[in-house]
This record gives C-alpha cells, structure tokens and sequence, in this order.
C-alpha cells in the first residue's frame, strides 16, 4: 500500500514541486511520516478507547453497568461514544494554573510524560517486516524512552507549588525508580535467552510451539516484568501516587482540562506499551501458538492484538480484584523481593543458554 501511493502520490507530487536533487530525499520524508502517523492514529484510538474499556470491564466484574448512554445519532450503542464526549468536555475545561507555580515547566509536564510513551513505538515490530526502524538496539532504546517519562512527573509535582502534587511526585519516582530496576534485570533476562538486543530477532528466536516461547525459561523474569509494569505505571493496585484517601490525585492534583487528560493518555499508552512488551518478549509475538497447523499456524500481526488485548485486560482485572497496596509494602516488594529474584534467575537463564537446554536454546 505504501509503495503504491509513493509512486502514484509521493513521486509524482515532489516531481512537480521540487528539483530532481531533493526528489528522493522529499519522498523518503514523507513515505517516513505516512508510516508514523499510521502508527499513532490506531494507537491514540485505542488509548481513547481503552478506558471506555476499563469501565465497561470492571463495571461486569463488580456486577455494574458502566457507560451505557453516550452514543451516536440517537442511538446508546453500549455507551461507545463515551470517549468522545469525555474529550470534548476536557477540552472546552480552563486549564488552571496555579499562583506560584512555574508556568513553562507546568505546561511542558504533561508532554515529557507522554512524548516517550509514544516515542517508542518507533521500533515496535507488529510482524517479520512491518516495523518503522528496525534498530539493533530496540530492546534498550525502548527501555530508555519509558524511563524518561519519571521527569515529567518530578517537573509536575515540583512546578505546581503544591506541597500535595509534590509529595505525590516523589512517592510516584521512588516507585518508579524501584521497580524500573527490577524490570531491567528482567529484560536482561530477554537479552541472555534470545543472544540479541534487536526486538524482531527476540521474536524470531521463540519460533515454534507456545511450549518454545521464553515464558516457560523464563517465568519468574515474566511475573517480575509484567507486576513491574504495572507499578510502572502506577495502576492499581500500584497507584499509591492516587491514593485519594492519603494524598488526593498525586502528582497531577493541580492540573485540569486537556493538561491532566495528557497525563491520562501517558497512562494508558504505557499501559499497551508494557502488554505489547510482553507478548514480544515472552509469548512470541506475532507467532502463532499452533506452529506448523495450515491456516491456524501462519504468522500474523492478529496474533500480536490478541495476545496484546489479553495483557490489557489483566491489567483491568487487577484493578477490579485486589486492594491498593501500602506504601512500604511495594517499596519492599520492589528491593527486596523483585530485584533477588531477577539477579538469581539471570543466572539460571544464563547457564539455560550455555548448556543449550531445548527446547528454547539448542
């Protein structure tokens, strides 16, 4: 589809407009910003839509309705036009900003929260080819761009000049910086089993039966990466920052209309960034689980949304099913029970790989 409109669009386009010289580098350009924007605009639909989905979710497991009224042209439709409404009310809301506070870095905030969040679906393979920069250094460059977004929540807390949004700040860091540790140490794990840093070669070496992915090898490295995802992201029943019962709203207290609503899509676009890891990392990715079955055993990005949508919903389920830890529980959870756990198995995968022990490392 790409090489059609470059040719019938692009080329043409840049024929006309630019000297011969420039062609090629125009076309790349755009063929460049095509790829980025057919990436972002499903991935912010489903960051609109993903809390509709939360509500409705949690809404069944605790035997509610959830939205049930907002739809389109008369019609509720279950509600799906909930998302819709929320944004335009957000976006017709004054954003406030406090007295004291320092407006420049208050309004960059929100943005250095979700910039990474997006940012690095810029390596994110969704099949053997379809990935926009397929560098060898995927796995860290993502890792690095998720660690970025703790600066947008200290400049938050610090240039509200809010002593509240301040406390919230530095409770969300330390559990972030606690649990990013433990998460690293488990992609290091990733690193050791599949011999490369690049994620569609990660992918690759699990081909085979859902028996061959790196679950299995490398299960407690899973459970410690998918729980410190979601402390990462300060979901339930990670989100002390949120306790409103301790600390009102957290780091984000002070913000309101469109401002905290960028906070909210950073939150959600972690969210699926964190279940597409997993599926990539530990359960193959786009691979189907019935290798070498005609039809049902083909490769494909469907496998990929699947296994990705099924991580989602554990994250609403978690929120619908446990209560919200104490503070001194996940810090501890985080040094003294994660970290162990990943330096041992780091370990026990790495003398996996030296003694090529199938059916994951022959």
């Amino acid at each position: 589809m790409l090489e059609f409109i470059s040719q019938n669009v692009f080329s043409p386009l840049t024929a006309f407009l630019l000297p011969s010289a420039w062609q090629p580098y125009a076309v790349y350009t755009l063929e460049t910003v095509t790829k980025i924007v057919a990436i972002l605009i499903p991935v912010l639909l489903t960051v609109a839509y993903l809390p509709y989905a939360e509500r409705k979710i949690i809404g069944y497991i605790q035997n509610r309705i959830g939205p049930n009224r907002v739809g389109f042209f008369g019609y509720s439709l279950a509600g799906i036009g909930q998302p819709i409404a929320d944004a335009v009310k957000l976006i017709f809301k004054e954003i406030i900003i406090p007295t004291g506070a320092n407006k420049t870095l208050f309004i960059i905030a929100p943005i250095l929260s979700v910039a990474p969040a997006l940012a690095a679906w810029a390596v994110i393979p969704f099949n053997d080819t379809l990935v926009l920069a397929d560098i060898n250094a995927g796995l860290l460059y993502v890792l690095a761009l998720t660690s970025l977004a703790v600066y947008g929540i200290i400049i938050a807390g610090w240039a509200s000049n809010s002593k509240y949004a301040f406390l919230g700040a530095m409770r969300s860091v330390a559990q972030i910086v606690a649990y990013e540790i433990a998460m690293g140490f488990a992609l290091v794990g990733v690193l050791i089993a599949a011999g490369s840093l690049n994620l569609g070669e990660i992918v690759r070496a699990q081909e085979g039966w859902f028996i061959h992915w790196f679950w299995l090898p490398l299960l407690p490295l899973l459970g410690v990466y998918f729980i410190s995802g979601v402390a990462e992201t300060n979901r339930a029943p990670f989100d002390v920052a949120e306790g409103e019962s301790e600390i009102v709203a957290g780091f984000h207290v002070e913000y309101g209309g469109m401002a905290f609503s960028v906070f909210f899509m950073a939150e959600y676009a972690n969210m699926i960034i964190i279940a597409l890891l997993t599926s990539l990392l530990f359960f193959g990715g786009w691979l189907s689980p019935f290798h070498g079955i005609p039809y049902l055993g083909a490769p494909s990005i469907v496998w990929l949304l699947l296994k990705t949508s099924f991580f989602l919903f554990v994250f609403l389920w978690l929120r619908a099913t446990f209560p919200r830890y104490r503070y001194d529980q996940i810090m501890r959870l985080g040094w003294k029970v994660f970290i162990p756990i990943t330096i041992v198995w780091l370990v026990v995968a790495a003398i996996l790989v030296v003694l090529e022990v199938p059916p994951w490392f022959k």
